[in-house]
């Protein structure tokens, strides 16, 4: 007797005893309703800080003449990339907290992985050629401005979205190929490659592995030259003055507070295999939440050009609205 075929719901039936899910079920951080309302005016706070702050940096150095050099160039585009992989995730969250259907569809689910690991792996790339830009400024200040000339911070920021964007479709065309044919709860509050994957019913090692070359490789290989990047810093800057030593040494704090904020978490998730944690969910709000928040406090408090051109640029327009 032939097996009769079932309709659930939110699944498209494709053949008896398959189906095709059409959307997922976040589980988000908390299903206390007074729990998520907390969260929702904490992480709403979060994010308009960062829209604030990232934007803030932006308009500083475009509007301030003496910020238009590479270093500034690229800070331009870290505060850019950060308010863009928040948005990316931290809106959904906020509706959900208002929200008793925590759903997504799949094609949206899809979308949000794949700009989630565009605007990450670029600013992974972004960072690597900070710190680059910071080993010629302190390495060769002779030549800094011959070598990190415009033309070359244009290919450079040109090179990384370009190498983000194939990290990005390369996992993504890897992911929607599985087929997903329930369960539908993703254990987090938004989608990944690796809690997604894992609600594939077919085998997945094959997949993991390439997700484990591929972002962590990318995470792992960016950190430790990175790491190295800065030791050789370091110990040429011993060479220097006390207060020319003092100010790359602020620099470099910072660049560095942020690569270990950021990096930590690529490589907590995406070297090793897919396996859910309990701490999975607290390093994925750090990562998509508050990282971003953090970097506009990191640069402009401890950089002293970015202080005076903030108070500059206020300055003005209270000068202006006087008049």
């Amino acid at each position: 007797m032939e097996m009769e075929e079932r309709v659930v719901p939110n699944w498209t039936v494709v053949a008896p005893n398959q189906t095709s899910v059409t959307e997922f079920i976040l589980v988000g951080l908390s299903n206390d309703p007074g729990t998520q309302l907390v969260l929702f005016v904490v992480f709403l706070v979060v994010y308009l800080l960062t829209l604030a702050g990232n934007i803030l940096i932006v308009v500083t150095i475009i509007h301030n003449q003496g910020l238009h050099t590479p270093m500034y160039f690229f800070l331009s585009n870290l505060s850019f990339i950060d308010v863009c992989h928040a948005t990316v995730t931290v809106p959904k969250m906020l509706a959900d907290f208002l929200s008793a259907a925590k759903t997504i569809s799949f094609g949206g689910c899809v979308a949000q992985m794949f700009f989630l690991h565009l605007f990450a792996c670029t600013e992974i790339f972004l960072l690597t050629v900070m710190a680059y830009d910071r080993y010629v400024a302190i390495c060769n200040p002779l030549h800094y401005l011959t070598i990190m000339n415009h033309k070359v911070c244009l290919l450079l920021a040109g090179t990384i979205w370009l190498g983000g964007t194939v990290h990005s479709l390369a996992l993504i065309g890897m992911t929607i190929k599985l087929p997903y044919c329930g369960p539908q709860k993703v254990d987090n509050f938004f989608c990944d490659v690796p809690p997604v994957i894992r609600l594939a019913c077919t085998d997945t090692y094959v997949i993991e592995i390439l997700i484990v070359s591929n972002s962590g490789l990318i995470s792992v290989v960016c950190f430790v030259v990175l790491v190295v990047s800065y030791g050789i810093i370091l110990v040429s800057l011993r060479k220097r003055f006390v207060e020319g030593r003092r100010k790359a040494l602020s620099t470099c704090a910072a660049h560095l507070t942020v690569v270990t904020l950021f990096l930590g978490h690529c490589i907590f998730i995406y070297s090793r295999p897919s396996t859910s944690f309990s701490e999975d969910k607290v390093v994925s709000v750090f990562f998509t939440a508050v990282t971003p928040l953090l970097n506009p406090i990191i640069y402009t408090l401890r950089n002293e050009d970015m202080k005076q051109a903030l108070n500059k640029l206020f300055g003005r327009k209270v000068t202006v609205e006087k008049k």
